[in-house]
C-alpha cells in the first residue's frame, strides 16, 4: 500500500493534465464507451468472439453466454444456430443449442467435395411447411468440369478449383435444393468453347451470368470467396455476396420443386437460376469502368466499382425503415482509395434512371451515377456512386471505424443502424442523421482473459465477426430472466461474476454518466454533435471531472492487472 499510494496520486495528477481518452490512441478502455439513452435503440446485443457467444445489455453487462460462437443466429425460441467450428473460413457443419446450452440439432456436411464456410441462414420453407437451413459451400471441381463450362485451357489445369454453391437441407439433413455458380457461366473469349455468349457479343449481353474467365482471376481454390447470404421470405429469393466486389440475387421460389430435390437442383441449374440482380462491379461484365491508375502513378480511380471485400449482405426486414432494400458492410478493400475506411451501405435495386422506382430489379448501370467529391482533408479521390445507393455512412475521420475482414450492419426499429467492424471488435450505433448513439469495444481477446484496457495489438486480437441488437420484447427472451451479471471483463470465462480489484472494469464512469448506479436515468450526457465514431466531447469529458479521473485510474489499474496476469509486471 505504501508503494501503491504514491502511484495513485501520480496517476491522478497525470489525469488532471491529460484527457482520459484521446481520439486516436495506442491503448484505451474496452466495453461501453458511450450510451445516449435518448437516441439509442434499447435492447440486447448478441455477438460471438473466439468460440463463445455473448448477450449483453446496453450498459455492457453480461446477460447470457453459450459455449459456441462463430456466427451465431438467435432463433425466436431462444436457441442459437452456429457453425460447429470456430472458424468462419471453414467448418464441417452446424450446431443448434437451446438457451441452456444443450445440443438440440446437429448437421455435418457428408460430401467430401463440399466445404461449408462463412454464412448460413435458418428459414421457414413455405412449400415444405417446415424449417430448413441454407448455407454457402465451396464445391471442388475437376479440370474437365472447368473446360466444360468455357474456362480458358491455357490457364488450367483446374483440378482442385472450388466454386461456391448455396445448399438447403431440411431438419433431417436431406438436401432439398441447391444452386451453383458453375451452372451460370458465360464467356466471350472463344466461340468454340462452352457458354459462348454469341457472335459479335461480349459478356455485357449476359448480365445474368458470370464470366468464367474473369480478367486476372482464373478458376482456383475458393475462387469467389463468398462470405454472406440471406433469404427474403416475401420474394422467395436468396442473395449471396462475393468478396471481390459483387453480390447476386437468385430465385428460390421459381426453382424449388416440392418433394423432388433432383428436380429442384435441375431447375436451379437452368436459366431460371440465372442472376435476377447483381450489384457492385459492372466492369466484370463489361458495363462499367474498372479501377485504374494514372499514368504517373500518383492517383487511383475505383472506376464504377461500388464495394470491395464487403460482408453481411441482407435485406432490411419488413416493418423497418428501408424495408426491402439491401444493407451491406463495405469493408472497402480493393477500392484503391488513398485513404481507406469502411462504410455501411444501403442499396435499392428497384431504382432506375433519375431514381425512378421500377416494379422489377434494375441493372445498376442503367440507374446511373453521381460524382462525389470527398473533403480535401481526407485525401480521397473523386469517385462515382451508384444512384441505387440510398444511404452510405462512414466516420468523418477515415481512422474512426475500419475493418478489413468481416463486419456487419443492422437496421434498427427506430431508424438507427448498428455497425460492427470485425478486426477491432468495434460496435457503433448510428442515428438516421449520422450521430453516435452507442459505442462498445469487445474486451474478449484470443487466448487470454477479457481485458478492460486494450493495448496496442494486431488486428483480430479482439475480433467480432458480427453483432446484432434484439429488442427486449423479442420472442427469444419470452419468459426468461435477463439478469445483469457484471461486465465481461469483470467475470470469469464461464460468465459468472467473481471478485475483482478496483481496476478490472472501465464501465463505471461511462454507465454513471448516463444512468444511476441502479440503472435508473440520470443526467443526459453532453450532446455529441460530430457524427464520427469516438466523438471527443462524449468520450472524454472535462479534465476536472471526478468521474473521468476515476475512469482513467480504473483503466490504468486494469492495464497493470492484465500485465501481471501475463507475467510482464509484478
Amino acid at each position: 500500500m505504501k508503494v501503491l499510494f504514491p502511484r495513485l496520486i501520480s496517476a491522478l495528477l497525470l489525469l488532471v493534465a491529460l484527457p482520459v481518452n484521446a481520439y486516436q490512441a495506442m491503448q484505451g478502455p474496452t466495453q461501453l464507451l458511450l450510451w445516449d439513452k435518448n437516441a439509442a435503440f434499447n435492447g440486447y446485443t448478441l455477438f460471438a468472439a473466439h468460440g463463445r457467444t455473448y448477450l449483453i445489455d446496453m450498459q455492457g453487462n453480461l446477460i447470457h453466454t453459450w459455449n459456441l460462437g462463430t456466427n451465431p443466429k438467435l432463433q425466436p425460441d431462444g436457441h442459437i444456430v452456429d457453425a460447429g467450428k470456430d472458424d468462419p473460413s471453414g467448418f464441417g457443419g452446424f450446431v443448434e443449442l437451446d438457451w441452456d446450452g444443450n445440443t438440440v440439432w446437429q448437421y455435418n456436411e457428408p460430401r467430401k467435395d463440399y466445404a461449408p464456410h462463412h454464412d448460413f441462414v435458418r428459414i421457414f420453407n413455405k412449400k415444405l411447411n417446415a424449417y430448413t437451413t441454407m448455407y454457402i459451400a465451396n464445391k471442388t471441381i475437376t479440370n474437365a468440369q472447368a473446360l466444360a463450362v468455357g474456362a480458358d485451357p491455357k490457364n488450367g489445369p483446374y483440378d482442385g478449383a472450388q466454386i461456391d454453391a448455396i445448399v438447403e437441407v431440411d431438419m433431417s439433413g436431406t438436401v432439398v435444393w441447391e444452386w451453383w455458380f458453375l451452372d451460370h457461366m458465360t464467356q466471350d473469349d472463344n466461340a468454340s468453347w462452352a457458354n459462348y455468349v454469341g457472335a459479335g457479343k461480349t459478356v455485357a449481353a449476359a448480365p445474368g451470368r458470370l464470366d468464367v474467365n474473369l480478367a486476372g482471376r482464373p478458376l482456383r481454390k475458393d475462387w469467389l470467396h463468398c462470405n454472406s447470404m440471406d433469404y427474403n421470405a416475401e420474394l422467395d429469393q436468396v442473395v449471396i455476396n462475393a468478396v471481390g466486389g459483387e453480390f447476386y440475387v437468385v430465385d428460390h421460389g421459381g426453382t424449388f420443386v416440392t418433394g423432388d430435390p433432383a428436380a429442384s437442383i435441375a431447375a436451379a441449374a437452368s436459366a431460371k437460376g440465372d442472376f435476377l440482380y447483381r450489384f457492385g462491379d459492372p466492369a466484370v461484365y463489361k458495363q462499367g469502368d474498372p479501377p485504374s491508375v494514372t499514368e504517373n502513378w500518383n492517383n487511383v480511380s475505383a472506376g464504377h466499382k461500388q464495394i470491395g471485400g464487403a460482408h453481411d449482405v441482407h435485406w432490411i426486414r419488413p416493418g423497418l425503415p428501408g424495408a426491402g432494400r439491401f444493407l451491406i458492410f463495405d469493408n472497402a478493400q480493393y477500392m484503391f482509395e488513398r485513404t481507406w475506411q469502411s462504410y455501411g451501405v444501403e442499396i435499392d435495386g428497384f431504382l432506375g434512371a433519375n431514381k425512378a422506382v421500377a416494379d422489377h430489379y434494375v441493372n445498376p448501370p442503367e440507374a446511373g451515377y453521381t460524382t462525389l467529391q470527398p473533403d480535401k482533408d481526407t485525401h480521397k479521390p473523386q469517385k462515382f456512386q451508384s444512384n441505387q445507393i440510398t444511404w452510405r455512412w462512414g466516420t468523418l475521420s477515415p481512422s474512426g471505424m475500419s475493418g478489413h475482414i468481416g463486419g456487419s450492419v443492422q437496421r434498427l426499429a427506430n431508424g438507427n443502424t448498428l455497425i460492427c467492424a470485425d478486426t477491432e471488435g468495434h460496435f457503433v450505433e448510428i442515428t438516421a442523421d449520422g450521430k453516435l448513439a452507442w459505442e462498445y469495444i469487445s474486451p474478449v481477446i484470443k487466448g487470454a482473459p477479457a481485458v478492460a484496457v486494450m493495448q496496442d495489438a494486431l488486428p483480430m486480437t479482439n475480433s467480432v465477426f458480427r453483432a446484432y441488437r434484439f429488442a427486449p420484447d423479442d420472442p427469444a427472451f419470452a419468459g426468461r430472466a435477463l439478469v445483469p451479471q457484471g461486465t465481461i471483463a469483470a467475470t470469469t470465462d464461464a460468465g459468472t461474476p467473481t471478485e475483482v480489484d478496483a481496476g478490472s472494469t472501465t464501465d463505471v464512469s461511462v454507465v454513471d454518466a448516463v444512468s444511476g448506479a441502479d440503472g435508473t436515468d440520470a443526467a443526459a450526457p453532453t450532446a455529441c454533435e460530430c457524427p464520427k465514431s469516438g466523438c471527443q466531447a462524449a468520450r472524454t469529458g472535462g479534465s476536472t471531472s471526478l468521474v473521468a479521473l476515476f475512469a482513467g485510474l480504473a483503466a490504468l489499474l486494469a492495464r497493470r492487472r492484465f500485465r501481471v496476469q501475463r507475467g510482464e509486471a509484478k
